[in-house]
């Protein structure tokens, strides 16, 4: 690196020392958010990609983490972009879109993607039930969508978890999604002292849902697994499995909206982006690692909740369970076809 990169780097590391310091923030969140910016650097090295933006964009996200620390940013039921007086989108895509390999990246069947905006155009609903791999899996979409469907990146609104509502190292880029913040079954019980006012703004959250629902025009992104994707013990990625309730909900929901809905499984490969740990962890705040790599993103053909294999079960379970496996599948497969490009 040259003098200048040197010099940048110093100017970090003081920063990140002046903020346990300060007592702004304990030395874990210190070591964490570090460990991420060596990461994301090395990451950048190893690919000979220039230093300078990323300089600068981890400059302004520390300004943006201290904020948290000092004021942390509560989250609605239904939260809409950040745009002004910060653009917290802009940025968010700015920062991820360092660690994308954008040459050989690909979203598949884009004419889906043009049968949406068409759908939402004519004020139907659209709801995609997917695989979840990174935490910034709605920048991730966004990047690939930018240049060819920007106005549906921008419109999706993504069903998220406590974890990227209250970390305050992912605060930042949920700041610039629109977002049905929900507490997902994994966490509910944690801390159980917590769970009826958990429960209490899970009914809110969904009241917003069948409000957005009935005005129309809206897509919105669930991972019906309730978290992401890992590596099972041969080291291969596994597609989570489908959670019948979940899907359940979303299409008695849409029913009772009384707008039409369609939904659509879709499938992301962006594991390697930035990987979940190993294991489920209940404490916020977790070691990131970072890689710069392809991603990709596929959408799959629009899905009848009605007619599917299974459909004719007549026990009403096993006919969820049915569905359920039946859009896993879908992704599954296509998860395995884009893994091995």
């Amino acid at each position: 690196m040259d003098k200048n990169s040197n010099s940048d780097e110093q100017k970090i590391a003081a920063a990140l020392d002046r903020l346990v310091c300060s007592g702004t923030m304990q030395s874990k969140d210190q070591s964490l958010l570090r460990h991420f910016y060596e990461e994301v650097r090395d990451a950048l090295i190893k690919e000979h990609q220039l230093l300078k933006p990323f300089f600068e964009l981890f400059t302004q996200f520390l300004k943006l983490v201290e904020e948290q620390f000092h004021t942390p940013y509560s989250f609605p039921p239904y939260h809409q972009k950040v745009r002004k007086p910060f653009d917290y989108y802009r940025f968010g895509l700015n920062f991820i879109r360092l660690l994308i390999d954008l040459p050989r990246s690909n979203v598949f069947r884009l004419d889906l993607a043009a049968q949406i905006e068409s759908q939402l155009q004519n004020g139907d609903n659209v709801i995609l039930f997917a695989n979840h791999q990174t935490e910034p899996d709605p920048q991730a979409i966004s990047i690939l969508l930018e240049q060819t469907h920007p106005d549906l990146a921008e419109k999706i609104i993504y069903v998220a978890g406590e974890r990227v509502v209250t970390d305050p190292l992912a605060i930042p880029f949920s700041m610039g999604c629109d977002l049905l913040c929900i507490y997902s079954k994994r966490y509910i019980n944690h801390p159980i002292e917590r769970k009826a006012e958990k429960q209490m703004h899970n009914k809110h959250t969904m009241e917003c849902m069948c409000r957005l629902l009935s005005e129309g025009g809206k897509v919105i992104y669930v991972a019906p697994s309730g978290g992401r994707d890992r590596r099972n013990a041969n080291g291969v990625i596994e597609v989570a499995p489908f959670d019948p309730q979940s899907i359940e909900m979303f299409y008695l929901m849409a029913r009772k909206a009384k707008k039409t809905t369609h939904f659509y499984p879709l499938t992301l490969a962006t594991y390697e982006l930035l990987p979940p740990p190993e294991t489920i962890q209940l404490e916020i705040g977790e070691t990131r690692m970072a890689k710069l790599t392809r991603i990709y993103l596929s959408f799959s053909s629009e899905f009848s909740m009605e007619q599917f294999p299974g459909s004719d079960e007549s026990d009403k379970n096993e006919r969820r369970k049915n569905r359920a496996l039946a859009i896993w599948k879908i992704v599954n497969q296509e998860h395995q076809r884009l893994i091995n490009l």
